[in-house]
């Protein structure tokens, strides 16, 4: 494994609260790394096959947002669905990271919504084309605030928590961790075979079924359950 070398962000850069860096600074937002169809009854409804690697794209740092807030939706797009899913943070980056060093290199996770333009994206891919526009509109990518990786908690142990998005009180998705067709430590190491990966990364791990649109004057709660039904994390993004 190589270890890359640390890179000069500007001061205003973004950062993710509740984390913190090699010298215990406000650790800075990085690459914004997304998975597909890492849910097999999210891939059957959308009408798509199993993955039989992990399906990356990226999202540009303008869709980010850290903590509750508003989504204005775009005039480019008549359909815009949610995607609630569990966010890893990168901690220790690093360049052909094995699955067994992979969990050492999380900095911690949040819960967070992939917003994602539907009508944009079926266009693009009946024509071939990239995911970036459909995906990418400000405020598409907003997370909670970061829980540290706890030591002694393995990932194994993570398998039993549950993501769950309610809009207007009413559930709409709801699955655990266990069933990503892709784990934790797949994902780092997929992912840092072709990239190397950064402090401060993301990784939107996958969302499950029951994606569905959003209207204006909606309430979106998405929530990370631990392994007793308690509510860890949870994000407030109001459609407008």
């Amino acid at each position: 494994m190589n270890t890359p070398h640390p890179i000069t962000l500007p001061s205003h850069w973004p950062c993710l609260p509740g984390l913190k860096n090699s010298k215990q600074q406000a650790l800075p937002v990085g690459t914004i790394y997304c998975i597909g169809r890492n849910y097999a009854e999210h891939a059957r409804e959308m009408g798509s096959s199993i993955p039989s690697e992990p399906l990356v794209f990226i999202k540009p740092m303008g869709s980010l947002h850290v903590g509750n807030g508003y989504l204005d939706l775009p005039q480019q797009s008549n359909e815009v669905h949610h995607e609630v899913e569990w966010v890893l943070a990168i901690g220790t980056g690093g360049k052909n990271i094995t699955k067994e060093q992979a969990w050492s290199h999380v900095a911690g996770w949040a819960i967070g919504i992939d917003f994602t333009a539907r009508d944009l994206q079926n266009q693009a891919k009946e024509e071939g084309k990239p995911w970036t526009l459909s995906k990418g509109f400000d405020g598409f990518a907003p997370v909670s605030s970061f829980t540290p990786r706890i030591s002694d908690l393995s990932p194994k142990e993570l398998t039993s928590y549950e993501i769950r998005l309610t809009v207007n009180g009413q559930e709409r998705q709801r699955d655990r961790l266990g069933n990503m067709l892709f784990s934790v430590e797949e994902l780092i190491a997929y992912l840092s075979s072709v990239f190397t990966l950064q402090p401060g990364d993301l990784i939107f791990t996958g969302t499950p079924s029951g994606v569905s649109e959003v209207i204006s004057g909606d309430h979106c709660v998405a929530e990370l359950y631990d392994s007793q039904g308690i509510p860890s994390q949870r994000l407030e993004y109001t459609i407008r």
